[in-house]
């Protein structure tokens, strides 16, 4: 399905689409402070408002590599889709800490290093992320909303041809791309107005259907609690928190359908414990754009990090894709 022309970017969906890319970044900012913490600690300390310190000794509202590379992706959509310039901007970022919080990069994954590597040595950027089973880490889906909203206007097809692309950047496995791919499809439908839960199946319908051929027919097993279509009734302690691609989507799912508020979801990710910042992150872009901007507290923006340079570039994106332009 098409969502449409520049009639779409507008009103109510406009707003929700800065509200997913605020939602995404303050996500983040919550669980940087307590990432790598178990699940039993959260439950004695349970994460309620934005701290500062903790894992990294970073003020509150300091954003992760998660956010610095979804603004570098940004970044490079500014002028039309090319892999190679997006590729070119995480090398600033690794290199020169561009679009970091405080001029430091910390926190950078294997597979995205390994990968950033690739393209300084001169392979093309859709090749450099690696396609071994191993690389299935959660460093591609945790950047890949601007992807989706740049493609608004393409059909579904079309955005999970852009979203795998754009994750081969740093993560090449199918798995991966899957992931990324299904992550889009969710996030279309809830711009179209569906309720979570209804989003999801038909996130789970399109699913099928698009991945039911090579080379990802194969994989399909390895998503049969997302694609059962029942993934937000399953218990808490069913919900890995990890660095694995798949259960950064489960769990992002999981935490979207269990609660009827942008806060609510994204603490809910949070105290899942783990990867919290990655879980937030791909929690809170799905959360904004289905509550709105006005969801996220003030409080919480109010601390984020460099917040007037994100909200330039966010306009800028806006501006200059909004979704409607391929």
């Amino acid at each position: 399905m098409e969502l449409g022309t520049k009639s779409f970017l507008g009103g109510q969906v406009e707003k929700r689409i800065a509200g997913s890319l605020w939602g995404a970044v303050v996500g983040d900012a919550l669980g940087v402070p307590v990432e790598f913490k178990g699940r039993h600690e959260r439950e004695r300390d349970p994460g309620t408002d934005m701290r500062g310190h903790g894992t990294f000794d970073l003020p509150a509202g300091s954003w992760s590599d998660d956010s610095s590379l979804m603004l570098c992706t940004i970044e490079g959509l500014l002028d039309g889709f090319d892999t190679e310039r997006i590729g070119k901007i995480f090398i600033r970022w690794l290199r020169e800490a561009h679009w970091t919080p405080y001029g430091i990069v910390f926190d950078v994954g294997f597979g995205t290093s390994q990968a950033i590597r690739h393209i300084e040595q001169g392979i093309a950027a859709e090749l450099a992320g690696s396609t071994e089973e191993m690389n299935n880490g959660n460093g591609s889906l945790m950047r890949i909303l601007p992807i989706a909203i740049h493609c608004l206007a393409m059909t579904d097809d079309d955005v999970i041809h852009h979203a795998h692309r754009a994750s081969s950047i740093t993560h090449g496995h199918p798995r991966s791309l899957m992931s990324c791919g299904m992550y889009c499809l969710m996030y279309r439908a809830l711009l179209e107005g569906k309720p979570p839960y209804d989003a999801y199946l038909s996130t789970v319908e399109k699913a099928k259907g698009i991945y039911s051929a090579p080379p990802f027919i194969g994989e399909m097993p390895h998503f049969n609690r997302v694609l059962g279509g029942d993934i937000g009734s399953y218990p808490e302690r069913k919900i890995e928190s990890d660095g694995y691609v798949i259960h950064t989507l489960e769990a992002a799912l999981w935490c979207l359908m269990n609660t009827s508020s942008y806060r609510d979801a994204v603490l809910k990710a949070v105290n899942l414990g783990h990867d919290t910042d990655t879980t937030a992150i791909v929690t809170g872009g799905l959360a904004g754009s289905c509550y709105g901007p006005n969801a996220i507290p003030e409080e919480w923006l109010g601390r984020i990090a460099r917040r007037d340079d994100i909200g330039r570039l966010f306009r800028a994106f806006l501006e200059k894709n909004g979704g409607v332009s391929p």
